[in-house]
């Protein structure tokens, strides 16, 4: 059925005369009674009858002016939701596995209160391929480690590296402590290769590992220990004290250079406050000494 034919019907519904739902929807009296014999037509129901001098609606008129408002409000609401999503785009976010537990909701939640109907596709990959991404125009933002003497991005919180082991893990004295890390190119890897040399601490590199899960899994299961940030450690693993000082990190919010229209200027000024409001004070894990 025509929406429009639905509507000047209504107007009949409500005024009572065919000559004043003429003139609301502005068509002359003849197109508007011809607009709804086309409608009796369409429905194969006569809409109305005489009553005495006057047109009222029949069973069927009184029946479909009931549906026909739900059928206008669909319509109406439909229209305006493709309208409002018109032109808008899905927003493209990297993020490194090592931030996907506290970082990414809280980035996440921040972008659904600037947008509900913000629709947000997620890469994890390190930070080195995130960059490159962003370079090429592959996403719109990434949640990155800042390179080191550099003001990248947009500043989100701070991060410090940590030892860490099984809650029952016990350090050997007489072996060489196995490591699992994660992959050359990250800081904790190089720092604590370079820490425990230092220290004359006889380690071996059991696993070079290209996500934080299969590196937490190895430590979890008293295959090794490890390094990384306290923010990725989750709540099965001890911090063991003691051990080669462990770097700390930034992590911001970099953008790429073709602005999404949701990262506005507001937004981004906004954003390092927004993450402190919404940061989890999560409990402190055990120690292992």
């Amino acid at each position: 059925m025509d929406i429009d034919a639905l509507r000047s019907f209504l107007a009949f519904a409500e005024t009572g005369s065919f000559t004043r739902a003429a003139k609301q929807i502005c068509r002359t009296q003849s197109a508007f009674s011809a607009q709804m014999k086309k409608l009796e037509e369409e429905t194969g129901a006569g809409l109305f009858e005489k009553n005495g001098r006057n047109l009222i609606l029949s069973e069927a008129g009184l029946q479909l002016s009931a549906q026909a408002k739900q059928l206008i409000t669909l319509h109406d609401n439909t229209l305006n939701q493709l309208k409002q999503n018109q032109g808008k785009r899905s927003l493209r976010l990297g993020c490194p596995e090592d931030y996907n537990d506290i970082v990414l909701p809280i980035i996440v939640a921040i972008i659904k209160d600037a947008d509900p109907r913000c629709s947000i596709h997620i890469y994890s990959e390190t930070s080195m391929t995130l960059r490159k991404w962003l370079d090429t125009d592959k996403i719109d933002a990434a949640i990155l480690t800042r390179q080191p003497n550099t003001e990248e991005g947009y500043w989100l919180t701070s991060d410090r590296g940590v030892w860490i082991a099984a809650p029952d893990y016990q350090l050997s004295q007489n072996s060489p402590i196995p490591l699992a890390l994660f992959q050359t190119d990250c800081k904790y890897h190089a720092a604590a290769i370079d820490g425990l040399t230092k220290k004359g601490i006889s380690f071996q590199l059991l696993a070079c590992c290209n996500t934080a899960s299969a590196q937490r899994a190895l430590v979890k299961n008293g295959l090794a220990i490890g390094a990384m940030g306290k923010l990725s450690i989750g709540n099965e693993l001890s911090i063991i004290e003691n051990m080669p000082s462990l770097p700390n990190v930034d992590i911001v919010l970099s953008v790429s250079a073709k602005v999404h229209p949701l990262l506005n200027s507001c937004f981004l000024q906004n954003l390092e406050a927004n993450f402190k409001k919404k940061m989890p004070m999560g409990s402190q894990p055990n120690q292992v000494n």
